[in-house]
Parts: C-alpha cells; sequence; structure tokens
C-alpha cells in the first residue's frame, strides 16, 4: 500500500454486496477547500455550509443534482456509451506491472473506457489518461463503472516504460471536482412538470465518440427554455449512483446571448465581483466591461452575460438596472419571536476566522409547534448592537429565492431579554461624545465608561449629552497593549429623571452651616480636584453622632444660599458611588426680609438694572451714583425677562466672591415697577451736549454717571433712569434735550441725532451689514439687538433707517436704532452695490485701485447726459417739423 496518508481514510471494502456500498462516505479532513456542486453554484466550505444542511433539511427532493466530476477535457470519453469488459477473475497479476515503483502521492481520476480486462483513467490534476489492468483495482470489478472517480499511484511498466495506474481504489464523488466546462447540442427537451419525464439529453462529443448526458430543468442557468437543437456549454458532474450528466448548462447565443442580473457586492482597484440572482455564486468582472457612462458603485443593481475566458467565467456587458430591480429574497410579513442559540461573534479577530456566512443561530416554534432552527449574518439584526445567548428576540423569515434558503432578518432585541438573561444593568448620563463614540458618566463607578453608537438599542434616535441611559459592562481587550478594558454594551435609553446618582436615608433635619457654599461661575471654572472647596458643611447630629456633612450650592432649594451660623433643614442622602453622606434639599429658616438677625447684618438694597452682558449684569443703585456686579446665578428668576431700567432688590454680598475685588450682588429679585421711588421731572425742556458718558460705555473712566453740559458751564448728572430710551446710547459730544428733577439730575434725556436710511446688505444670525454710502464707502455693521420691532423680520435688501455711531475706543463705526421702512427693493435701486464694492476693494491694501481719469461729459458740456425724452414728446416735434 501507498505511504499516503490520504489512503488511509479510503479503505475500500472487502466485499460489495450492493451498488448502494460502492460509494464510500469517508472524506478526509484535508479535503476541506476542495469545492462541491450544490443546488447551483459552488462552495468553498467542504463538509457542506450551513445553507447546504438547511437546503437538505427543507428539501425531501433534491432533484437530479451532480457533483461536478474533477477531469480534463481533451479527449474524455464519457457518457451513455460503454465498453465491454472481461469479468474474469482479478486474481491475475501480471509482471508488465512494476507496482514497487509507484510514487507515493497519490492522484484522483475518473474511469473513461472499460475493455475486456484492462481500462482506461482520465486525470484530474494533469492532463494525462493512464492505462491500468483489472487486477490493479482493489474491490469487485464488476462494481466499476465508466464515469467512477477512482483514486490511484502512477507507475511505470516494466516492458515498455510507459506510465500506468497501480493500487486503483474507487472513492466518494464529492472528492472529484473540476469547474471545466465543455459544449454540446441538446438532442431532447425537458418536458412539462406534467408529463412525468422531466429530464432531457445534451449531446457532446469527444475522440469521434458521442455520448448523450441527462439534465434536468434546474441544471439550466439564467431560467431559459432550450430547444432541440440549441448549442449549449455545461459542466460534467457524476450522482451519487456515479450516472454522469450535464450541469450548469447554459444558452450559447451569439446572437443574442442570455442576460444575467446581480448585485456588485465587492469592488477592488480595477475589478470587482457581481453576486448573481440566479445562483449563489460570484462572479468577476473587470471595469473596462461595464457599459455605461455612471459609475459603477457598491450595491449596483446591474444586468451582464457571462462569458468564459481562460477557462473561468467573467461578467461582460455591464449596465445598471433603477435600483431594487434585483431582488434576492421574500421577506414574510408575519413577526416571530425566537431565542438567541448561538450569538455573532464580534471583533476582527473572530470575524477573520468566521468562514460562515450565517454563523448565527435563532430557534423558534412553529405554527405547528415544531422547534425550527434558522442562522442569521451580521447584517441580519436592526443595528450592530451585542447579541447573547439565550436572548429573546423579534424578526421575520426571508427565504432565498435561489437555493429556498431560509433565515431570520430584520432581528430587533426584546425588553424581557434583560429579565431572564440575569446580566448586571447599570445606569448612568451620557457625558461627552465624540465621532462614532462617547462616554457615559456612571452612578456606581469612578471612571467614566467608554461606549459605541453601534450599542444603541434604538436605531435612528441620536444620543446627545445629558440623557439618561442603562447598559451593561462588558470586558473587551484594546489592540494597544491587550490590557482589560470596559465597555458599556446593549445601551437602552431612559426617561428623565430615572437615574439618580444619590439615594434618600432621611428627610427633614436639622443642623447649622459650619461653612458657606460657594457659587461655581464661568469665571472661577474649577477642575476636578479644586471642587470640593466650593462645598459647604453642615453640622448635625445623624443617629447620635454628631456629623460635619457635606454640601453645594446647587443643591439649595432657594438661590438665597445660607450664611455660616444659619438653621438649616435638609434631606440626608447617599452616594450610590462613593458610600458618602450629602445634605440636599438645604432650606434655610430665616429670610432677609423676616427683620431677624440675619437682616441686620445683611441690609437689604434697591436699584435699577443698568447693564446686561452674557452671564451677568451690573445694578444702578438707587441713588444712581454707583453700579453693582451681580452674577445671573444670584437672580431669583428667568434672566431672559430683565430688562434695562428694571427694578429690583438685592443684598450686598461677600466682597471676596464673583465681583472680582468689589462687593457683588446676591440674592437679586425683581420688583414691580414704581416700588423704588423716582425724582418727577421739572419744566422746561433744556438743549445741552453730554461731556462724559456713562461707565457701562466706557469702562476706563472713574465715575459711574454721566454729564450733560450746558450754555454756561453748568453741568448735571445722568443715569441709566435719566435716559427715555434706556437702550439708547449716548456718545461724547452728542446734542440731546433733557429735563432737570427734583434732585438736580438730568432726565428724560432725547439725543439729537440724524437719521439715515440705507439697504441691509447681509443678515447672518446675531448681527449684520447695511449697505450705505458713507465717507468710506464701506459696509455698516449692527447688532440684531439694536434693532427695532421684530429683528426676524429683517431680510436682505430692506430699506431701514438707522443712527451711525462710532465707538470711541476703536474708531469703529456701527448702526444703532435701527428701523425697517420698507420690503425688498428693486434692483434698480440697488444699482450702487456693486460700485460701492469695487470702491471697498480699492482701498483695501494690496488690492488693486479705481481712479477717475476722466469724468463724463455730455454733448452740451454739461457732466453727465441729459434725461432721454420721452416717445410721445419726440413724435409730436417730429410732426411738427413735418408741418413745416
Amino acid at each position: 500500500m501507498s505511504g499516503n496518508p490520504q489512503w488511509k481514510m479510503f479503505q475500500p471494502s472487502d466485499s460489495h454486496s450492493s451498488p448502494l456500498q460502492d460509494i464510500l462516505d469517508l472524506q478526509h479532513p484535508n479535503m476541506q477547500n476542495k469545492q462541491v456542486f450544490r443546488t447551483g453554484t459552488y462552495s468553498s466550505e467542504y463538509p457542506s455550509s450551513p445553507r447546504d444542511t438547511f437546503n437538505n433539511m427543507n428539501k425531501s427532493n433534491g432533484g437530479n443534482r451532480y457533483p461536478l466530476s474533477n477531469y480534463n477535457l481533451d479527449g474524455c470519453p464519457m457518457g451513455d456509451s460503454a465498453g465491454a469488459y472481461s469479468s474474469s477473475s482479478t486474481n491475475n497479476t501480471s509482471s508488465n506491472y512494476d507496482s514497487m515503483n509507484c510514487p507515493s502521492i497519490r492522484e484522483t481520476g475518473i474511469i473513461e473506457k472499460l475493455l475486456h480486462s484492462y481500462g482506461f483513467i482520465q486525470c484530474c490534476e494533469r492532463q494525462a489518461r493512464l492505462f491500468f489492468h483489472f487486477s490493479q483495482f482493489s474491490g469487485n470489478i464488476e462494481h466499476l463503472k465508466i464515469g467512477d472517480p477512482v483514486e490511484f499511484v502512477m507507475s511505470y511498466d516494466r516492458r515498455t516504460g510507459k506510465p500506468i495506474a497501480s493500487t486503483v481504489t474507487k472513492i466518494a464523488p464529492e472528492v472529484v471536482l473540476s469547474e471545466a466546462r465543455v459544449t454540446g447540442t441538446v438532442t431532447t427537451e425537458v418536458k412539462g412538470e406534467g408529463s412525468g419525464d422531466n429530464t432531457g439529453r445534451i449531446s457532446y462529443e469527444n475522440r469521434g465518440e458521442c455520448f448523450f448526458l441527462p439534465y434536468t430543468k434546474d441544471d439550466v442557468e439564467g431560467n431559459v427554455i432550450l430547444h432541440t437543437g440549441d448549442a449549449v456549454s455545461f459542466q460534467i458532474a457524476t450522482n451519487q449512483r456515479g450516472t454522469l450528466g450535464a450541469c450548469h448548462v447554459r444558452f450559447e447565443n451569439p446572437v443574442h446571448p442570455v442576460k444575467y442580473h446581480g448585485v456588485i457586492c465587492s469592488m477592488k482597484e480595477n475589478f470587482g465581483f457581481i453576486e448573481r440572482a440566479d445562483v449563489v455564486k460570484e462572479i468577476f468582472f473587470h471595469y473596462s466591461e461595464a457599459k455605461t457612462k455612471e459609475e459603477l458603485l457598491l450595491g449596483d443593481d446591474v444586468e451582464f452575460i457571462i462569458q468564459t475566458r481562460n477557462g473561468k467565467e467573467v461578467a461582460c456587458n455591464i449596465t445598471k438596472l433603477p435600483s431594487g430591480s434585483v431582488v434576492f429574497e421574500d421577506v414574510g410579513p408575519e413577526i416571530k419571536k425566537g431565542q438567541v442559540l448561538k450569538p455573532l461573534e464580534r471583533g476582527s479577530m473572530s470575524r477573520a476566522q468566521q468562514n460562515d456566512p450565517l454563523p448565527g443561530r435563532i430557534r423558534y416554534r412553529a405554527q405547528d409547534h415544531s422547534e425550527v432552527e434558522v442562522p442569521f449574518g451580521d447584517k441580519d439584526q436592526i443595528g450592530e448592537f451585542t447579541l447573547r445567548h439565550g436572548d429573546w428576540v423579534q424578526f421575520q423569515v426571508a427565504i432565498d429565492r435561489r437555493d429556498q434558503l431560509k433565515r431570520a432578518t430584520n432581528i430587533t432585541l426584546l425588553e424581557e431579554s434583560f429579565n431572564v438573561s440575569g446580566e448586571r444593568r447599570e445606569q448612568g448620563i451620557v457625558s461627552s461624545l465624540r465621532d462614532g463614540f462617547g462616554f457615559i458618566r456612571c452612578v456606581e463607578r469612578e471612571q467614566t465608561m467608554l461606549f459605541y453608537f453601534t450599542e444603541v438599542l434604538r436605531l435612528g434616535l441620536e444620543l446627545s449629552v445629558g440623557d439618561e441611559v442603562e447598559f451593561t459592562v462588558d470586558p473587551v481587550s484594546t489592540f494597544s497593549n491587550m490590557n482589560t478594558r470596559q465597555t458599556a454594551i446593549r445601551i437602552k435609553h431612559l426617561s428623565p429623571g430615572s437615574v439618580n446618582f444619590e439615594c434618600l436615608v432621611e428627610r427633614g433635619i436639622r443642623g447649622v452651616v459650619t461653612k458657606e457654599a460657594q457659587l461655581l461661575t464661568s469665571a472661577s471654572s474649577p477642575n476636578r480636584k479644586s471642587s470640593i472647596d466650593y462645598n459647604g458643611l453642615i453640622t448635625a447630629q445623624i443617629s447620635g453622632v454628631k456629623k460635619a456633612l457635606p454640601y453645594t450650592a446647587k443643591k439649595c432649594e432657594s438661590k438665597m444660599l445660607p450664611r455660616i451660623g444659619d438653621k438649616v433643614i435638609f434631606d440626608l442622602y447617599q452616594i450610590k458611588r462613593t458610600k458618602e453622606l450629602i445634605a440636599m434639599a438645604v432650606q434655610t429658616q430665616h429670610s432677609l426680609t423676616n427683620g431677624s438677625s440675619i437682616s441686620c447684618s445683611r441690609p437689604i438694597m434697591k436699584g435699577f438694572i443698568a447693564a446686561l452682558k452674557d452671564g451677568f449684569g451690573f445694578i444702578e443703585t438707587a441713588d444712581h451714583t454707583k453700579e453693582v456686579f451681580f452674577h445671573f446665578s444670584n437672580l431669583e428668576g428667568n434672566p431672559d425677562h430683565l430688562e434695562l431700567g428694571t427694578e429690583v432688590e438685592y443684598s450686598l454680598g461677600r466682597v471676596n466672591g464673583s465681583g472680582g475685588g468689589c462687593a457683588s450682588a446676591e440674592f437679586v429679585r425683581v420688583l414691580p415697577k414704581g416700588s423704588v421711588p423716582i425724582a418727577e421731572p421739572l419744566e422746561p425742556t433744556i438743549n445741552g451736549t453730554v461731556t462724559r458718558t456713562l461707565r457701562a460705555l466706557n469702562p476706563d473712566q472713574a465715575y459711574y454717571s454721566g454729564t450733560i453740559q450746558i450754555e454756561g458751564g453748568i453741568t448735571y448728572e445722568f443715569g441709566i433712569m435719566g435716559l427715555a430710551c434706556k437702550r439708547e446710547i449716548l456718545q461724547v459730544g452728542d446734542p440731546v434735550t433733557f429735563q432737570v428733577d427734583k434732585e438736580n439730575r438730568a432726565t428724560n434725556i432725547v439725543p439729537i441725532r440724524k437719521k439715515r436710511r440705507a439697504i441691509v446688505d447681509a443678515v447672518k444670525g446675531g448681527f449684520g451689514f447695511l449697505c450705505v454710502e458713507s465717507e468710506e464707502n464701506r459696509r455698516l455693521f449692527f447688532h440684531m439687538s439694536e434693532v427695532r420691532g421684530n429683528p426676524s423680520d429683517l431680510q436682505p435688501g430692506d430699506a431701514v433707517e438707522f443712527v451711525m455711531l462710532t465707538n470711541q475706543r476703536n474708531g469703529k463705526c456701527s448702526a444703532c436704532n435701527v428701523v425697517k421702512i420698507s420690503k425688498n427693493v428693486k434692483r434698480g435701486e440697488r444699482s450702487e452695490r456693486p460700485l460701492a464694492r469695487l470702491r471697498t476693494a480699492s482701498y483695501e491694501e494690496g488690492a488693486p485701485r479705481v481712479v477717475v481719469t476722466r469724468n463724463p461729459r455730455g454733448p452740451d458740456g454739461s457732466r453727465g447726459f441729459r434725461p432721454r425724452r420721452p416717445i410721445a414728446e419726440q413724435l409730436i416735434e417730429w410732426l411738427q417739423n413735418v408741418k413745416m
């Protein structure tokens, strides 16, 4: 026997009692890479893939299907014709065969011809036709037929030196495979299904001999009906009984070739592959075969023909089809519920080792109460979240039109999976989002948890910072250092208020403030390490033990923060992450207006809102002599409702507060109009000139109040309440009219300014530009807060009226008190805009300058041309000249 290890896997039986025993079921594991024909296609997975397994389970009658024979086409006389052979004893040994010189490598082949006592084998791995004697066959020679696959060892005849086959054994037909195609002619058509005979015949000539191979309707590609005399190409295969047949029959018509449909499934640099719609198979194509002006893209539906080049099938004459033309499967409308038996392995390492295109498994109960198992792939989930063994899912069943394979698709995870899985679910709040991933601030963990957007269960719902979520922690390995890291998977949205970082221990505890809590302002921006300095402390008796409990300003019920020594009532909470006790919902027992000792040390003051900035503002005192800083966090109410001149009351805070080196206002509360008394104005109205503006407009000046001087050198001070329009901006040198009140201060101040008109050139969010003909011919900036009325109604092209002001610090001009006077003007009225832009460009450094070299002059010597007279007037003048 040969030393080839494959030989041990193909040990022939000592006796053959029936023809069925001639087909050996033993297969060597190393032969798994050989291709197997199944249901009109080839698969590189051997043993059979899950697609084959499910086909065999679902089909009781597979039809006349043939595993392809692996032999060379140059002279292989096979078919229904058979030569005579001798049934004499095979124990005769001839000295003409040298069995001792046979090589150790065993080859495979096909029985091509059988005669009286010898035959010929067509090799599969090379182009050779070897003689063999019946004495070299291990088994009953009567069971050997033409077309049977065999395994042998090539040796040499001692007398002639020619190569021969020795130690011939019959093997399983699935091991001998090939993709070579041959040509033939249809001699018998496939009759209808009701005729009882659904087999046709194809004639095939080789080396002068004619063979007739059977085929069925399922063996014909492209759903083409073959007729007698049609030229076809096909592949020869042998079934389990050793009978030869034609598979992959293709109608060869050079005038009207058969067109196939498919979808582009992969694309490389200059070639790609198309998934065919008629069989479960991919076909190669080159970009030069595209017959369309549009570029081919991944996922395009295409139509093509098949040609054989260098022994391989390629797609040619590729044209695009409308999207959705090619359908591979039919999805059932019924929603089924099942349980995951085998989840998908996530990660690139597991995918690289996975050869099965449908590795997942789901089990569900059919209508007849039988348990059915269906596969699924990574594209069948609605989302890329992680599935686990035992998860309950709902899905739909898709049936492949090509091979009737059933699989689960549109898979979604059911809520009850978390109840039966026993997994530990955690909660948190989304703290930050990046490109494709983000971080969650966990309730029970110190560090933030990494997560990917693909793990969000509700597909299509965008995550936002601050969203409350529930998740499962899954350890993964990083590629850089392979250290164990944890990520959040199976992320589920929660309704607002579901996540609590603290748990309630006791309500209504009394205590005394021993350290004041400070507000976290944008100017301070403390980091995490120093944020503890902004916590206050409350001393209270907890279970008979005196403890100092921390609290923050955000956890106080009122914005009137308690001071040292204040008695407070609070709720006791425990932080879930650190198990630390803290005070929350802190309420003071004393207010500023109840006449207590607290109000004596912190008197109530009143004033007017003098300026509003981004996050803070200034209050003009009741005597109009100075301003006090306040932060919006110290305001009780919505800062959006504040206006200049609003009456408020406040308490003067600490010197080291958020107001810098000066005392700031705290506990600011809006008062009803008329709560702060204002001096009455006196007659008459006086004209004057502004000599000093308010400090809100010029922070460099030492005094808050502005001044107005009249003739004779008399000066009157004014504050924000002295302006008739609180949004008016007074600048030094502006002429004004005003009245003097009983406190000898200027009030009802109205500036005297020249109104200008212009066209809105552009509106960009919170600001815009006006196109005016100023001295510099530049576009004039304006802020939307200076627009009177509804700023959203202002559009480019609108005519507006405004007042132009100049910033004293930088010298730039801007428009104030912008009032819309008309809608979009005509194009003719805006003819100066291009000229103004051109003039503006000429003033820019490095830009080409426009210089007028000669001014236009009319025929009469005047500047420009006279207006054209009306046609009617010209016609009357012409008639008068004719009469004369």
